[in-house]
């Protein structure tokens, strides 16, 4: 089971007794809001989600990684790896990304988190280049890349939402961990 631990987080993998916190953090309409149409997701729609990131890892090697804070235990949303699937014009790309739930903002987890998945994209995975994207009105996500050290690459839309993204993009060769 792949694992990384951080001063304050554990990366993991999946379990069944994930998917009643994680549909929690999926009910939110602001948690939601920059993901794609903004609906929010329900129960059953997070278990598809979960299903479909744990298949992720066993086809690509690499995946969404469950996130927990080390003192509490407590799912607190996820960060990792995936392919872009819904950005055709980007493929062949690996993206990072993640998604915590409202009362875990603002306190550097989403940094920390994914300054671990890029170490693991480099060192565990032997990617070169890792993507983000984010919608271009999400200044948060986009801070967030801007710390892991990602530039701004373009500006397209959302194939089926419509809605306007940013693409920012890293040479892992240049990645200071």
């Amino acid at each position: 089971m792949t694992e990384i631990r951080t001063p304050r987080l554990i990366l993991r993998r999946w379990t069944d007794d994930d998917l009643v916190p994680m549909a929690e953090i999926n009910a939110d309409p602001e948690v939601m809001q920059w993901i794609g149409d903004g609906a929010v997701r329900d129960l059953e729609e997070t278990a598809e989600d979960i299903e479909r990131w744990e298949e992720e890892w066993d086809e690509e090697g690499f995946g969404l990684f469950a996130v927990e804070l080390i003192g509490s235990g407590e799912l607190i949303g996820f960060a990792g790896l995936s392919v872009p699937e819904f950005l055709p014009e980007v493929l062949p790309a690996v993206e990072i990304g993640w998604r915590l739930g409202r009362p875990f903002w603002g306190q550097g987890y989403a940094s920390e988190a994914a300054h671990a998945a890029l170490e693991f994209a480099l060192q565990d995975r032997g990617l070169d280049r890792v993507i983000g994207i984010a919608h271009i009105s999400n200044t948060a996500s986009e801070n967030v890349m801007r710390k892991l050290g990602m530039v701004p690459e373009r500006e397209t839309t959302h194939p089926a939402f419509g809605t306007p993204l940013r693409v920012h993009a890293i040479d892992l060769s240049e990645y200071q961990a």
